[in-house]
């Protein structure tokens, strides 16, 4: 139980990258409301050092007992009584606490799958900004929300911007509520105007400077590819209860209309703000209340003009691969993830270029057999495994030419 009935405890999964980092300045602004009990992080020991001595959590997890080490020893010598823990099981214990009431789904890649599913099976508050939790194990993970009365809140802006633009009641059923589509938006990253034949000299660096959002390196990557699009395209099936004929990606370069719903009155609803992470943390973490997120009041007047375009499958062929994926069910779309993960970390050490991710992904998918039930965590993290041995064998092949 909390503190009290106004204050809720908060472990946050992912602390020191982008998501952690804006969850903790919101709950900074209401200190009163919230309770940090656990910051879980992977290598940056120097960030989660500093987070610890400001927000004083119960409990601390890196990725490696060196680490843990090294932050217990100073944590120990600032007079920070933080025990230190290490490994996915800690990750996984930290999501289960008895006394936590919220978990901060905000690890990057797989790597965040099983905490999440262990908060969803401990019945928690789930603010999702791990979406390859769906991506990779929509079915188990939806069943185990459903079945432990855990409550799932997106963070991503765009499926946070159709959960408000939903009715409050909404209960996955678009029929019912007159739900015609939905509209994700993309701001087309940082390549939107280029040619197929300028993305082969693509850099890492130039990658990672999206034109919009402040994001980690593979989910800029993932951005300018539109990888990232067609997994939140995959996350908003798995979310609403949308088939894919019904999720429309909209290029909208200035990202002010974070998504939209398309009712059958012919009424289109939509939110819209600043591109700024807080906004949906804010939301999701006093739901279904309001509070400051520390966010700049959108000045339409500012903005003058908003453009929308349809996105462009040969400039961003995973894109089209996350549709492939979400249409042939099972266990594709674990495959897709996995291989695109992989895929992305050799473009950033530089060992593939960039047009060879979606090439990587393709084969990938091409390669192992689509629509295998994943029945369990078991049965994902196997596909996952497969997919990601096939992609390191294709990259190797195509390093040879």
């Amino acid at each position: 139980m909390s503190l009290s009935a106004n204050v809720q405890n908060l472990t946050i999964l992912g602390s020191t990258g982008s998501i952690g980092v804006n969850t903790l300045d919101v709950v900074r602004r209401h200190c009163g409301r919230y309770r940090v009990v656990a910051l879980c992080a992977h290598r940056q020991v120097d960030r989660l050092f500093a987070q610890c001595l400001e927000f004083q959590p119960r409990h601390a997890v890196v990725g490696d007992p060196l680490l843990a080490e090294t932050l217990a020893s100073r944590l120990k010598a600032a007079g920070c009584a933080t025990a230190v823990a290490h490994g996915p099981a800690a990750l996984v214990r930290m999501a289960e606490l008895p006394d936590v009431d919220v978990v901060m789904a905000a690890i990057v890649g797989a790597a965040g799958l099983p905490s999440t599913l262990a908060a969803a099976v401990a019945g928690k508050k789930i603010l999702l900004a791990n979406k390859e939790a769906l991506v990779m194990a929509g079915a188990v993970f939806m069943r185990a929300v459903r079945d432990n009365g855990a409550t799932l809140l997106p963070i991503d802006s765009e499926h946070n911007a159709i959960f408000q633009s939903l009715p409050r009641d909404y209960a996955g059923d678009p029929t019912a509520s007159g739900v015609l589509g939905l509209w994700l938006t993309a701001s087309g990253g940082p390549f939107r105007a280029r040619t197929v034949a300028d993305l082969v000299s693509v850099t890492p660096e130039q990658a990672c400077a999206h034109p919009n959002w402040v994001m980690g390196r593979k989910i800029s990557v993932d951005s300018a590819t539109m990888m990232n699009k067609g997994l939140e395209l995959i996350e908003a099936h798995w979310l609403f209860n949308v088939p894919a004929e019904k999720i429309q990606v909209v290029i909208h370069p200035q990202s002010i209309v974070h998504s939209l719903v398309q009712y059958a009155d012919g009424s289109v609803i939509a939110e819209l703000g600043n591109p700024d992470m807080r906004t949906p943390i804010a939301h999701a973490l006093a739901y279904p209340h309001r509070i400051a997120a520390g966010v700049a009041p959108l000045d339409l007047f500012q903005v003058a003009s908003l453009q929308f375009e349809p996105p462009d499958l040969q400039r961003f062929p995973c894109l089209a691969l996350a549709y492939r994926a979400l249409r042939d069910g099972g266990s594709a779309s674990a495959t897709l993830n996995a291989a695109n993960e992989v895929a992305v970390q050799a473009f950033l050490d530089r060992k593939i270029g960039f047009t060879a991710i979606p090439r990587v992904s393709a084969e990938v998918m091409d390669r192992i057999p689509a629509g295998v039930a994943l029945e369990s965590l078991a049965d994902v993290l196997e596909a996952d495994r497969r997919a990601r041995d096939m992609a390191a064998h294709c990259m190797t092949k195509l390093a040879r030419k």
